[in-house]
């Protein structure tokens, strides 16, 4: 079926220091993510549980506009056991924005880019695409995530952005998410679905999904 196993890496937030950091390779590279991703590295990182906790970071931005659905899509992550943190630019490789991990379903917000409320809504209709994937996939708690929607109903425009900056194994996955981060409300109706226990109803599964969660027993 289709299915990335592990990390994917897109563009997001985590708990209060308790400890330092260990020690890392370097900062802003894939090392200091992992110690990120994995929850050992918990300084500058720090959970949001609304728009509020956002707007209490940039004292001097202005999150009006997309308030309601980044709220609404935070209120489904929680439903389904994602958490969404706001973590410090040196957990993050280069230009990274922010990303969703498989096998712990949280994911982070690079602080360096979320003072903006375009592009923090942005991110998190991606990653949240990504954490409804996984969904789609049989379950939350997998390391596995499937295309909700057939391929040929995203534009083509995001494909080809997705295979100029992704490896090709990770395309399908990376163009529905680059779509849905462009979209509103999708990343919303998604998770919405998600969280409801109605996802194989709201969206039909692909024929290669379909038979994964038939033979996996999420389905008959």
């Amino acid at each position: 079926m289709e299915k990335i196993i592990a990390t994917l890496i897109s563009s997001l937030i985590l708990t209060s220091p308790v400890m330092a950091d260990p020690e890392i390779k370097g900062w802003k590279t894939y090392d200091s993510m992992g110690c990120m991703l994995l929850g050992e590295c918990t300084d500058d990182v720090q959970q949001v549980r609304s728009i509020s906790d956002i707007q209490k970071y940039y004292h001097s931005s202005n999150y009006s506009v997309i308030s309601s659905e980044f709220n609404s899509i935070l209120r489904s992550l929680d439903r389904v056991g994602v958490k969404v943190f706001l973590a410090d630019e040196k957990y993050f490789p280069s230009g990274q924005r922010g990303v969703y991990h498989t096998v712990t379903n949280n994911f982070f917000l690079n602080t360096n880019f979320m003072h903006e409320q375009g592009v923090l809504m942005i991110v998190m209709r991606h990653e949240g695409w990504h954490a409804a994937q996984d969904c789609m996939a049989g379950t939350i708690d997998n390391s596995m995530i499937a295309i909700i929607l057939p391929e040929e109903e995203i534009p083509v425009i995001w494909r080809v952005m997705a295979e100029r900056t992704y490896p090709e194994s990770a395309v399908p996955w990376e163009a529905e998410a680059g779509w849905a981060g462009r979209t509103d409300d999708v990343t919303a109706k998604a998770l919405e679905a998600c969280a409801k226990g109605s996802m194989w109803t709201e969206y039909e599964p692909t024929p290669m999904t379909r038979e994964w969660l038939i033979e996996n027993g999420f389905i008959e």
